[in-house]
């Protein structure tokens, strides 16, 4: 028995059950000792982000193939089995999340007084289950698994939010996102019935009639097409930042969107390539659409998260014009920005709670002249809003310049609106930054001013190393994702 538990306990499965240990503990500690509790959550989530990077050592970017894959009878009599494995595509994604998390857990440190053991638990169980995702090789676990991701989120905004609207936006952010995806169910039952197998590797290369592709593409369309957001699905997300508590809005910016990118990269293209070919117009239309619509609203929004909520959406139906388009450089050039985005606005959303924290408002109106009483906040939105224009430099600009080659191969047209849409995003990025930094100060609303403290700043730190690392110097990511991409491009023949 101890054997087999150590065998499981390899490269893969040490992440997901070290978050698994982190959330039981806490249940058999009373709430009245909350340090020691909260301690337990941020060891547990800093040593699942320490191990997450060990597979690197003996990763092989050689190939396209998942690497270390781990398999544990789960339903044996239906051949459905819990499949692991990693490749170029999932190895970032883990990193990605393993990372929010710990900051996540220090971000509600003193703010989670209420149910802090709750909290603590939640955001573990989370941590596991988005893991387990990325490295899913079964498909049905792969439906399973991201909607189980909806219920400690659903929990944490309804629970912790910070307004009389939080259970709308809870239950609108569950119903949204759940009955998008109840098409992708009947599509892997489909699957599973025509392959007789529940292996995803297997499924990939299976033959479809192209009837059944495009139909099986409309199904898992409509589930991952929800979580990116794309417009007009996106209503839910302003909504749930809005209402989420800070700790919330980081991890809802980092991680779920992603959910929906990565099912499109893992499942929908690679499996049904003719019926991508033949859609490519039908995503190329509606994110075109979106990019400059979601840029024009954020310039009429006035609360300080839905600019920033609507500004999310315009930067990630920029990555589905790269991930539909059938090359190498806007394939590859949509993953970057993913994990950029998972850093960018999750480091805004912070700076924004930084702001709450002390003045218990987030409308745009209330605030100026920053940069005269808390220079450092002022400094680091500095740096967060250079990201979140793609400057040169940052880790916006490493992915968003080839997704722009890589559409305009494809279609000038929609790789000059994307562009237009990217100076809008500097338009408006700018236009935040200077009303809420730069002029007077605005005494008659606001006259108690604190700089970010110690825990605050050392919280941002983490962030802008991220985005400096991944624009100054992001050769690693084309070395570990360059053979998954190429394969996908020439594998599925979207070229």
């Amino acid at each position: 028995m101890l054997e087999h538990f150590c065998e499981c306990y390899s490269d893969l499965s040490g992440p997901i059950l070290c978050p698994v240990l982190g959330s039981i503990i806490p249940i058999f500690i009373p709430n009245s000792r909350i340090r020691p509790i909260r301690l337990i959550g941020l060891c547990a989530s800093l040593i699942t982000f320490l191990y997450s990077p060990v597979p690197r050592i003996q990763f092989d970017p050689s190939t396209a193939k998942s690497q270390f894959v781990e398999s544990l009878r789960w339903l044996p009599y239906e051949n459905i089995n819990f499949y692991l494995g990693i490749d170029g595509l999932s190895f970032f994604f883990v990193i990605l999340t393993t990372f929010l998390i710990p900051i996540c857990i220090l971000v509600g440190w003193s703010g989670m007084r209420s149910y802090g053991k709750e909290y603590i638990t939640a955001s573990l169980i989370r941590e596991f289950l988005m893991i387990a995702v990325f490295r899913m090789l079964d498909p049905l676990l792969f439906y399973v698994l991201p909607e189980s991701v909806l219920i400690p989120m659903f929990i944490i905004i309804g629970v912790w939010g910070s307004r009389q609207r939080k259970i709308k936006a809870a239950y609108q952010f569950f119903l949204y996102t759940l009955l998008g995806s109840v098409f992708m169910l009947l599509a892997i039952l489909l699957i599973l019935f025509q392959t007789g197998t529940a292996d995803l590797q297997i499924s990939l290369t299976t033959e479809f009639s192209e009837r059944r592709q495009i139909f099986l593409w409309i199904a898992s369309f409509a589930a991952f097409a929800v979580k990116v957001p794309m417009v007009p699905v996106h209503i839910w997300l302003p909504e749930a930042h809005v209402e989420a508590p800070t700790a919330g809005s980081v991890i809802l910016a980092g991680i779920p969107s992603k959910l929906g990118t990565h099912g499109f990269l893992r499942f929908s293209i690679p499996m049904f390539p003719e019926a991508t070919l033949c859609s490519t117009p039908f995503i190329y239309t509606p994110s075109a659409i979106a990019i400059i619509y979601t840029s024009l609203t954020t310039s009429r929004q006035i609360d300080l998260k839905k600019i920033i909520a609507y500004s999310s959406v315009a930067h990630m139906n920029l990555v589905t014009i790269g991930m539909f388009s059938p090359n190498i450089q806007g394939i590859g050039g949509s993953i970057p920005p993913m994990l950029s985005h998972g850093l960018v606005p999750s480091a805004l959303f912070l700076c924004v709670g930084v702001l709450y924290d002390r003045h218990k408002t987030r409308l745009v109106r209330y605030y100026g002249g920053l940069v005269s009483t808390m220079p450092n906040l002022s400094t680091i939105s500095f740096s967060s809003t250079l990201a979140n224009m793609s400057s040169p430099g940052t880790s916006s600009f490493i992915g968003e310049f080839p997704i722009s080659v890589g559409a305009f191969q494809r279609n000038s047209l929609v790789a000059t609106l994307a562009a237009l849409g990217m100076i809008l995003g500097a338009a408006y990025s700018l236009w935040l930054y200077n009303r809420v930094v730069s002029g007077n100060l605005k005494p008659d609303f606001l006259n108690k001013f604190s700089d970010p403290n110690g825990r605050e700043v050392s919280i941002f730190i983490p962030f802008l190393v991220g985005v400096v690392r991944m624009g100054v110097h992001p050769k690693v990511f084309p070395d570990r994702m360059h053979t998954y991409v190429s394969n996908l491009v020439q594998h599925g023949k979207l070229n």
